[in-house]
């Protein structure tokens, strides 16, 4: 390989290691600053002030006309427990939820995720997503009314009414209250045996007036939650409006009064996410909304996604309705794929943070995910799926690694001619070339492999880093979770020693697959040609090295692919290098002619004249002519060959038995 294609290769391999492993050490070596202990007595730390309605309206929120929101307690935050017994509830019990339905102000602002815990540890509390207003980080999803002309409207200090005191799959709740005008609002609550909430909702206009009432959907969040940081992971407010993606992370939303986004969209949906979980408003697909984002507050943010319709008129005696969806749960692919289908939700699955490569990370993940269900475990289903990869880029890497092996061949003509030219860097330039057109060899081959590999390494590692069914996935052995990087160490002995290892030595504190996957890149590295170039001969060793340690942070699946994949380049090399008649770590090659027409030597690598002279044998025999003057040439050889043998043999026979030996002949003939 030419030098600039050792500088292509030497450029991807940084900026593998940059792309990567950035993430790992901005976590390790420049982790984010904490955030401000904030004290129960602080005025900003009250239930009205961490509903950012401190003036009471709805405009504060992002919604005009919206109800205040505040539950102010002068005790200012509760805990979760306590919370939850300042209102009237209605239990959620299903096989997958757990939690309750606020009847102040109809809010889902308790909710408990039954199948996913924070540990792998299953006596690990349970993930709890939703939380009650007056506690620590409220955060909650409702639906309601913004009044004209006067209306009004229930609010966020209305305590509805319910047919039931259980919310369960097939079992709707239906929420009711009547103004003193006599109209009345309703809300027809259920749930499906997943994480989807159907609100329909309900104006029956009992008064001798029209009205006109607008229905809106709002989610809000009292603080900012722990963030990873990592750039290829989205945390914060996201939408599909229109059908076009809209991600906002939580440092980017303005706080300037009154200044908030909005979209304009027929369909679609919008809400919070963080790295598994979602919660999102999704409004009827067939109407026209408008949705906003929205920060509120400075020292102690809330964050606010809301969409509104637009008024609806309601003459005596009729009914306005309207349905609107509302989901808070995991965000498993397979279930918001067929929630996007059945439902008709636009690109409902973006709510998965497949990325720049969504064309291979989603079929990536498919591709695992049927594995999995075949072998039962998705640490075999990354190791079949790059199997599978591997069968079908065969053609290329087979192409590539002839390349590489011839290359390798003519190692010893380089660096023969790199000594003839000295620094004369233009002419080694065009030697090597005209070599290269001779010998029919492309320098650029060997990068072909790594090239196609980049954007399927990165979509692997985006799949095991954002979707949630590789969550607490285990493999075998010590691997317990195929997202979280190996949890041994060599500075604990592999496990050994229980020791906590301080953070900054985390890095060097790899595990036994890093180990693993370091060594099969060493050993792969150890079959290409080496740089002609000795100071890029070093920077190329110390790869293994930096990738081990780099990768010893990453998820466990990621280096357990790698690994897996090394292997079997390693294993396709080996067999093309034995069928080319190249040496491998300074062994004899096998005799028998290679696939491409070359043969090794006296049980040697075939060099570079030997590449060249059968090139030149199988040029002559299309002219009978020159054939036949090559094989008189080739026969005179012979016979001086011969010859002088003879001579040699006479001579040691003179010599006796104790002369010394005779000095190995320079003469072609023995070679054969």
């Amino acid at each position: 390989m030419n030098e600039n294609n050792r500088n292509l290769a030497l450029a991807i391999g940084l900026s593998m290691l940059v792309l990567f492993g950035w993430p790992f050490i901005q976590g390790h070596f420049f982790p984010a600053p904490p955030k401000p202990v904030q004290t129960q007595s602080s005025p900003s730390n009250t239930s009205s002030s961490s509903m950012g309605d401190q003036a009471g309206t709805g405009e504060q929120a992002g919604v005009p006309g919206l109800p205040n929101t505040g539950d102010a307690t002068a005790t200012g935050v509760v805990s979760r427990d306590e919370a939850l017994t300042q209102s009237p509830r209605i239990t959620i019990n299903t096989p997958r939820l757990s939690g309750s339905l606020n009847l102040k102000g109809a809010r889902l602002d308790d909710l408990i995720l039954n199948d996913y815990h924070q540990t792998i540890e299953e006596s690990s509390p349970k993930i709890d997503l939703l939380q009650p207003t007056g506690g620590t980080n409220p955060y909650f999803a409702q639906f309601g009314w913004t009044g004209e002309n006067g209306l009004d409207v229930p609010t966020s200090d209305t305590v509805w009414s319910a047919d039931s005191q259980e919310l369960d799959v097939g079992k709707p709740v239906t929420l009711s209250w009547t103004n003193d005008a006599g109209v009345r609002f309703e809300q027809v609550i259920s749930l499906d045996q997943n994480f989807m909430f159907t609100v329909d909702q309900r104006v029956i206009n009992n008064s001798g007036d029209t009205i006109s009432a607008t229905p809106y959907g709002r989610i809000f969040r009292g603080e900012k939650p722990e963030t990873l940081g990592f750039y290829i992971l989205h945390e914060g407010l996201i939408g599909v409006f229109d059908g076009t993606l809209h991600e906002r992370k939580y440092d980017d939303l303005p706080d300037e009064p009154g200044m908030k986004e909005s979209f304009p969209t027929t369909g679609g949906w919008m809400g919070i996410t963080d790295k598994y979980w979602l919660v999102a408003l999704i409004p009827d697909q067939n109407n026209s909304v408008t949705g906003t984002f929205r920060q509120t507050g400075t020292a102690d943010p809330q964050y606010h996604v809301n969409y509104i319709m637009t008024p609806q008129a309601i003459a005596p005696g009729d009914t306005m309705e309207q349905t609107g969806r509302i989901f808070a749960g995991a965000k498993e692919t397979t279930l918001l794929d067929s929630y996007s289908e059945n439902l008709n939700i636009t690109n409902f699955d973006l709510a998965v943070d497949f990325g720049w490569f969504y064309f291979l990370t989603k079929p990536i993940f498919y591709v695992i995910h049927w594995l999995n269900s075949v072998l039962g475990n998705f640490g075999l289903a990354i190791i079949g799926m790059t199997t599978l990869f591997k069968i079908f880029l065969f053609p290329l890497a087979q192409k590539s690694y002839k390349s590489m092996s011839k290359m390798k061949l003519l190692q010893p003509k380089i660096v023969e001619m790199r000594d003839r030219a000295g620094d004369d860097k233009q002419k080694l330039q065009q030697e090597m070339m005209a070599l290269y057109k001779k010998e029919k060899v492309n320098p650029l081959a060997g990068c072909l492999p790594v090239l196609v590999q980049i954007p399927i390494f990165f979509s692997l590692y985006k799949v095991l880093f954002v979707t949630i069914e590789m969550r607490h996935a285990p493999f075998f052995g010590w691997i317990h979770d195929l997202s979280a990087p190996d949890p041994l160490g060599m500075l604990t002995l592999f496990g050994l020693i229980p020791w906590d290892v301080p953070t900054l030595l985390h890095i060097v504190n790899i595990g036994p697959w890093p180990l693993i996957m370091g060594f099969t890149m060493w050993f792969q590295q150890k079959l290409n040609p080496p740089p002609a170039d000795p100071i890029q001969a070093k920077v190329f060793g110390l790869m293994p090295i930096f990738f081990t340690f780099i990768l010893g942070g990453f998820p466990a699946g990621l280096v357990i692919y790698w690994a897996w994949n090394n292997s079997l380049s390693i294993l396709q090399q080996y067999v093309i290098m034995r069928q080319m008649g190249v040496a491998i770590g300074g062994g004899k090659a096998d005799t028998s002619d290679s696939t491409d027409g070359t043969k090794s030597v006296a049980g040697k690598s075939a060099s570079p004249k030997a590449i060249s002279d059968d090139s030149a044998q199988k040029a002559t025999s299309k002219d009978p002519d020159v054939s036949n003057a090559a094989a008189k040439k080739t026969a005179g050889k012979k016979a001086a060959g011969k010859k002088a043998s003879g001579k040699k043999a006479s001579g040691k026979k003179a010599r006796g038995k104790n002369a010394p030996p005779a000095k190995p002949s320079n003469d072609d003939s023995a070679a054969d």
